[in-house]
């Protein structure tokens, strides 16, 4: 919904030079247009962009902290971090982020595992990158309390991000979230299976979204009747670090997909990759993995790969819209020297860089494509590097 081609290829040379990308910026919205001009002609097809889990332990803080420090500011700076995603993000026309975890008061406290709260400029750098909505339904979503969403979503605000799967008020939790989008309107839904065995709130049970298929289907119901073309459905759901969806996710993607409501499903949650499946004549991406993460234990469980997928919604001769294109980005979160999302595709063919390098980054690609067509999804037509 923003578009910042040029501010893009900028950032790129910036970055090229190895000199710091610029502070965070606040976030603009195409104005609405005037009494008596002209309306352009809603578009034919619209790209969607979603991405992993904005998951932050206190290392990557830390490097935020320092990034702040370089530049000569106060505080935290996500934007280095998150400055490879930018391009892709900026460029789509409706990007869609996850924000796993609470946002913390400017000065903190800021904590990990078990119970997250992180620096506010994660939103700031978020809105930065490009996005426009971000899913808050997750099993950390009540880790700081009712006070905790609030600055969420306050922050959310701050920065111009839309947002659904959180409420600080029943009447903001029955509002859906629908976005125009080059004048088609999207709606954008968030549910999660859990909040680590943390109880919602005495007299809140609208706080955050709990899976629910009929709630689901129902929030779907009043988006369309708000105006929605297409609705896209973000659920935090699966077995953490298993590659494989489970028969949980499997079931659910077959019986929300089948509803007339619900166009797209993106997953987040396990941390690791998930396949994608095209089923009927949709699509389900079940795990994104983790757009940032930092943990201190070297990952492991592969949690530092991610895919940022790029959807193309085509209108059909019946009027309605369905994906017609799959593109996806892998990426992986760089912790040493300094904690960076890196394009894989890019880095991999980088002459720059040694050969070693290049062939470690095109290992994790190949290991990327491999989780990601687990269940026919190339056959089905998703496209990605190998």
């Amino acid at each position: 919904m923003r578009r910042k081609p040029v501010l893009a290829v900028l950032l790129a040379a910036v970055l090229a030079a190895g000199c710091e990308a610029p502070a965070p910026e606040p976030t603009r919205r195409t104005a609405a247009p005037t009494t008596g001009a002209a309306v352009p002609a809603p578009p034919a097809t619209l790209t969607v962009v979603a991405a992993g889990d904005l998951l932050v332990h206190p290392p990557l803080s830390e490097q935020a902290a320092a990034d702040a420090r370089r530049a000569g500011r106060d505080g935290h700076d996500f934007t280095q971090v998150l400055a490879a995603v930018r391009p892709r993000a900026s460029a789509a026309d409706l990007a869609i982020c996850h924000m796993e975890t609470p946002l913390a008061e400017p000065d903190g406290p800021f904590t990990g595992w078990p119970n997250f709260s992180v620096p506010p400029q994660l939103a700031d750098a978020a809105a930065w990158a490009g996005f426009d909505t971000c899913s808050t339904a997750s099993n950390h979503s009540l880790d700081t309390g009712v006070e905790g969403i609030a600055r969420t979503l306050d922050n959310l605000d701050r920065v111009g991000l839309r947002h659904t799967g959180t409420a600080r008020t029943a009447a903001e939790a029955r509002r859906p979230n629908v976005l125009d989008v080059k004048g088609v309107r999207v709606g954008h839904l968030s549910y999660t299976l859990s909040f680590n065995d943390i109880p919602l709130p005495d007299g809140r049970p609208w706080a955050a979204n709990l899976i629910d298929a009929d709630a689901i289907r129902a929030e779907a119901r009043r988006a369309r009747e708000a105006g929605a073309e297409i609705v896209i459905l973000s659920m935090h759901w699966g077995t953490e670090y298993q590659h494989e969806p489970n028969a949980d996710q499997v079931d659910l993607a077959r019986e929300l997909l089948a509803s007339p409501d619900i166009d797209l499903i993106v997953g987040h949650h396990v941390h690791v990759v998930q396949p994608f499946e095209k089923i009927g004549r949709k699509w389900v991406a079940y795990g994104m993995g983790n757009l940032t993460a930092r943990f201190a234990d070297g990952s492991p469980e592969e949690t530092q790969d991610a895919v940022v997928p790029e959807f193309t919604f085509t209108r059909t001769a019946g009027g309605r819209w369905e994906v017609t294109e799959v593109t996806v980005l892998p990426t992986w979160m760089e912790y040493r020297p300094l904690a960076r999302v890196v394009d894989l595709t890019a880095a991999a063919a980088n002459p720059t860089s040694p050969a070693w390098q290049r062939a470690r980054y095109a290992a994790v690609v190949r290991r990327i494509a491999g989780h990601v067509d687990l269940r026919g999804a190339v056959a089905a037509g998703l496209r990605m590097p190998h």
